[in-house]
Formats: C-alpha cells, structure tokens, sequence
C-alpha cells in the first residue's frame, strides 16, 4: 500500500478526466503516473515513485505540459519515473510549473 505525500492529496481531483499508469519493478518500486486535464484545459501530469514498503520515494506534479496531450505526457511521465526510480532519488517533492 502506497504511503503519499501531501504533493498526491493535494494532487487528488477523481472528478477530473484522467489516465493513468502503475508499474511494478524488479525491485519492488512502484511507480504511479497520472495525467489529466484541468478544469482550464491543461495537460497536467503527477509522478509517484514508492518504495517496496510503500514510503514515498518521489512525487513531483507538472501543473502545465504545454503542447503535450494527455497520452504524450503520460509516456514522458512513465519515462522519467523509471529514470527517477533507477538512480534512487531520495525523497523529492515538488511542484513544477506554474
């Protein structure tokens, strides 16, 4: 079970269209990208790394993706938590974006 962040909660809109992607590694991490649109149009993208134990490891969201859909950001999300995942970044939060 996933322990997240305040990033995720305050990330967390189930009313908003979304995607998503879970993925499972070798090493027990799991990774959880999510892109959506926001109420304005926005192509909004949240990565989720966590640890075997379920700790949060690393969760970044992206308020703006401009010129990406929702499919091209969900594919460039799942890319960048797994290099996120392989270098074993240490508990990273932030909101990038405007």
């Amino acid at each position: 079970m996933k322990r997240r962040g305040e990033t995720y909660r305050q990330w967390c809109d189930p009313i908003l269209h979304h995607q998503t992607h879970e993925e499972a590694l070798d090493n027990g991490v799991c990774l959880e990208v999510q892109s959506r649109l926001s109420r304005t149009g926005a192509t909004q993208l949240f990565i989720g790394v966590y640890r075997a134990d379920g700790s949060m490891l690393c969760e970044r969201v992206y308020h703006q993706r401009p010129g990406e859909t929702m499919s091209r950001a969900l594919v460039w999300g799942v890319g960048y938590a797994r290099r996120l995942a392989s270098e074993g970044e240490v508990a990273s939060v932030e909101a990038a974006g405007p």
